[in-house]
């Protein structure tokens, strides 16, 4: 049976974050799952994860939280890079016990998830990296696409997100848009201007190309044959970068950890349960 998670609010600093812990459920006979943190997309709160989280094997704690200036988190004082938001979820991690986790990362936090295993390799066992690409440096969406990822008008807007959410998200957004609207605007209100602003300025002139190579993490990376933001051609050069790294593409767009949850949560769950990957 699903666990509902844990929210709380955790005090880092002067800033304070939004987190949410499912627990892990222990089985008799097997060893303890390492944790899983998940990193959003640009924008969006962590509960739009939540079909996600549900389809994660129980045995797994899963972490979520709000970046600065998004959800439950609030603004910070003045705007950060991704290195500084990394050295935050260090922190972040030190302050709820963990010593290492799992990483995954979507689309934005995707780029934040690199940036983490990277700089921080200490505290990250594996790496999941999904719909997401290598930054500034990347084979962009096609410039009508990207337009609508300048705002958060999609996420304050229903009627304005199911006009674009085919365009925009591919896969089953061109089919069910009031299904993506609703996935996506019902947990996010209005207020988070100037955090998703903070977001664009974290990643902007930010690109991992020069340290995929260095990553020592067994890496899945986790593509859409049908994602119009991110193009499938960068999954496939970051497979050539980084060393301990396989690719999985599934039909469908950018949302698919959100449409196609029952699918890719096994995937997932599978890669990080492996034997002898490190």
């Amino acid at each position: 049976m699903f666990t509902t998670a844990e929210v709380r609010t955790v005090a880092i600093g002067r800033q304070r974050l939004q987190v949410a812990i499912r627990p892990g459920r222990n089985e008799p006979g097997r060893p303890p799952r390492v944790p899983l943190l998940l990193i959003n997309g640009i924008g969006a709160r962590l509960e739009l994860l939540g079909p996600f989280v549900a389809a994660v094997d129980p045995a797994v704690e899963v972490i979520r939280f709000d970046p600065p200036g998004i959800g439950g988190s609030p603004r910070p004082g003045r705007p950060y890079w991704f290195s500084g938001l990394c050295r935050l979820i260090a922190r972040m991690l030190t302050e709820l016990g963990y010593d290492q986790v799992d990483v995954l990362g979507i689309s934005w936090g995707g780029g934040v998830a690199q940036h983490f295993a990277a700089f921080h390799r200490a505290r990250c066992r594996r790496l999941v990296l999904v719909a997401t690409a290598t930054g500034t440096l990347m084979l962009p969406g096609r410039p009508s696409v990207l337009v609508h990822l300048l705002t958060p008008r999609r996420y304050l807007d229903r009627e304005y997100l199911q006009r674009i959410a085919g365009d925009v998200y591919g896969g089953l957004a061109r089919i069910d848009t009031e299904e993506i609207a609703a996935a996506m605007h019902d947990h996010n209100r209005a207020g988070l201007s100037r955090g998703y602003l903070y977001q664009l300025a974290a990643s902007a002139g930010w690109t991992s190309l020069p340290f995929l190579p260095l990553l020592r993490q067994p890496t899945l990376i986790i593509a859409g044959d049908d994602d119009p933001i991110i193009p499938l051609a960068n999954a496939r050069l970051m497979k050539l970068l980084i060393p301990k790294s396989r690719l999985h593409v599934y039909r469908g767009g950018h949302l698919g950890l959100v449409t196609e949850a029952a699918e890719l949560a096994p995937v997932v769950d599978g890669f990080l349960a492996a034997p002898g990957i490190e």
